[in-house]
């Protein structure tokens, strides 16, 4: 039997009161939650602000954003990894830390260079932040309410989300750009506190007790996702021949990343992880769902100033309608992840974000502005579903020593999903609109843009039903034969 296939035993665990402690330690959490998800939103408002500050080339501001990127992504599994052989609470303040005093050094950056070597440090802290925040729900509350905690931390990602770009404006418009780094300072401060104070103190094991951490392994994913992430954004969705060049670098990283770790005798990750198909199937429906949704950000704005001819600002109240919904759905979402089983809310998830997808892909054309906000509201709910069930369901029944491994994977595999995403999608939207340039395609090419991205977008969920449904199968346990 699988770790995943455990059942829970939820009789003693949902009777568990929430104490007060407990409430504070999901405080800081879900603190440390909103501030990576705020640092990766917030920036991208102020890149034209930076470029008249720095005199510098959108090509040259750019990696402000990119820089932070790509620390995440390259680092994530590496530092769940670490905190599972060091200690997740100490690794936490730490990343914690580190996001603070870097928010304060972007802050009071004197030149671009600067601004971006501190946006580096900036998102190594939040890699931290990320995969140990998952990782220590299960440290923090009942097994019968991890789904509540997963919808809780889901709900904070959404709000950091959304909050970013309005925040940005207002803080540019005001203070100016560096308030947008600035503004982390007293909530890091918070987090630091409330962490310090609740998190649980961790468990002491003697040195000659912990495997030794894989430096190689650790060497060879972070370049390896570090080329891929540079091939999906560097050139704005045109494929050259650098892009190639890194793919296959990435293709050639990949394959040495894994005769490394079949060979190491400590693995960063254990190869024999993904034999379990519950767990393989969920980071591949993760990678699939989120590059789904990051449709919504690249196509949405582009449909809805050329396909429906809106201005600037009303673009952004309608593109508001997605994260609303999800702060709304995540914790109910946990709440029924809890209550009837996240396989069983999976699959309804999934189910409701390929309804909101063939929606989108028909419904604005001929019903304008509700015709997407009604589709979006339908996918980004069950988007909310399949996210918090799915974490629920990887991380429940993880032993102890692999959570922060494991956090990091499913935080990858969500970044990797999101990068493929943005040049991918934006790549099917360009072709499918036959516009040279989609900045000034007319509406009836931005209504065939918008049909075929979300038929497609539609497909890749249907896929992601199959691995479900087919994972449950493989997983499930062999019947037993009747005796004769």
């Amino acid at each position: 039997m699988t770790p995943l296939m455990a059942r829970r035993d939820q009789g003693a665990a949902a009777a568990a009161p929430r104490t007060p402690a407990v409430r504070w330690a999901l405080a800081s959490l879900s603190l440390s939650m909103l501030l990576s998800s705020l640092g990766t939103s917030i920036a991208n408002v102020g890149l034209p602000s930076l470029a008249q500050a720095f005199h510098a080339a959108f090509q040259d501001v750019q990696w402000v954003v990119l820089a932070y990127l790509l620390a995440i992504t390259s680092l994530i599994v590496s530092v769940g990894r670490l905190g599972d052989l060091t200690g997740r609470r100490r690794l936490l303040l730490a990343g914690i830390l580190l996001f603070t005093a870097a928010s304060v050094l972007c802050g009071l950056a004197p030149t671009l260079g600067w601004l971006i070597a501190a946006r580096t440090a900036q998102g190594l802290g939040a890699a931290i932040m990320m995969a140990l925040t998952l990782a220590f729900v299960g440290e923090t509350v009942p097994k019968a309410r991890t789904g509540s905690a997963m919808g809780l931390l889901g709900t904070m990602s959404a709000i950091g989300t959304a909050l970013g770009p309005s925040l940005g404006g207002l803080l540019i418009a005001g203070p100016g750009w560096r308030a947008i780094f600035l503004v982390n300072l007293p909530l890091g401060l918070l987090t630091i506190l409330l962490a310090f104070r609740y998190l649980p103190a961790d468990r002491r094991k003697p040195t000659a007790d912990r495997a030794g951490f894989d430096h190689p392994g650790t060497l060879l994913l972070a370049l390896t996702l570090a080329a891929y992430a540079l091939a999906m954004t560097m050139g704005r969705g045109s494929f050259g021949p650098l892009n190639m060049a890194l793919l296959a670098a990435a293709a050639g990283g990949a394959g040495l990343f894994v005769l490394a770790e079949a060979r190491a005798a400590s693995p960063l990750i254990g190869l024999a992880m993904f034999r379990d198909p519950l767990l393989s199937a969920s980071l591949a429906m993760s990678a699939l769902v989120s590059t789904v949704m990051m449709a919504t950000l690249v196509v949405g704005p582009f449909y809805l100033s050329r396909g429906l001819g809106l201005d600037a600002a009303l673009v952004g109240i309608v593109l508001s309608a997605g994260p609303l919904v999800a702060a709304l759905t995540g914790v109910p979402a946990g709440r029924i992840a809890d209550r009837l089983g996240a396989q069983p809310v999976i699959i309804l998830g999934l189910a409701g974000l390929a309804a909101g997808c063939f929606l989108l892909a028909v419904m604005p054309a001929t019903l304008g502005i509700p015709g997407y906000v009604v589709p979006i509201a339908v996918a980004t709910m069950g988007y909310a579903l399949f996210q918090t069930a799915n974490n629920t369901a990887v991380m429940a029944d993880i032993p102890a020593d692999r959570r922060g491994v494991v956090a990091g994977m499913l935080n990858l595999s969500r970044n990797l999903g999101l990068i493929t995403g943005a040049s991918v999608m934006g790549a099917v939207f360009a072709l499918a609109s036959g516009a040279s340039d989609i900045t000034t395609a007319g509406p009836e090419a931005a209504a065939s843009g918008m049909r075929i991205t979300y038929g497609v977008a539609g497909s890749l969920i249907v896929a992601a039903i199959a691995l479900a449904i087919g994972s449950r199968v493989l997983a499930a346990p062999p019947a037993p034969v009747p005796a004769e």
